[in-house]
């Protein structure tokens, strides 16, 4: 059974987001940690109390072969379309019996009035691209592109 290995591999958190902080203002102040292991990227600022974690075989290699280079996008856009993925996400994740509870295990948290920075909302964009595309699945209006 495929899908039981890809839910032992599949997750995405976005663990709590403290929105009694300000966030940072400027790259130097984000101090976020970065780090790719065995397919596992991990993105942490301990100031703000944020972490994500995407463990899925194959998204490290993606995101520098396929993605679209950091500066591409704007922070503002990828915002946007990550509070519509999110939104469609977290929905999936509560309706097990419609949609396949392997490939939508854990429910995102992620505040729209706090300031995540440009690098976590690029890798959080590109993951959720990522996934459409490989798992053919359509999170929102737009069709996934690169």
């Amino acid at each position: 059974m495929k899908y039981i290995i890809y839910a032992l591999l599949v997750s995405v958190f976005l663990f709590n987001c403290n929105t009694s902080k300000t966030p940072a203002t400027s790259k130097k102040d984000e101090k976020q940690v970065a780090t790719t292991k065995n397919d596992t990227v991990v993105i942490a600022n301990e100031e703000l109390e944020y972490e994500i974690i995407i463990i899925d075989p194959g998204f490290s290699a993606w995101i520098v072969s396929v993605a679209q280079p950091r500066g591409f996008y704007s922070q503002q856009y990828m915002e946007t379309r990550n509070q519509i993925y999110v939104l469609e996400w977290n929905q999936r994740v509560l309706q097990p019996q419609r949609y396949n509870p392997n490939l939508y295990e854990l429910q995102i948290d992620y505040q729209p009035n706090i300031d995540y920075g440009y690098e976590v909302n690029y890798m959080l964009y590109n993951y959720f691209i990522y996934f459409q595309i490989k798992y053919n699945q359509r999170l929102g209006p737009f069709v996934p592109r690169i």
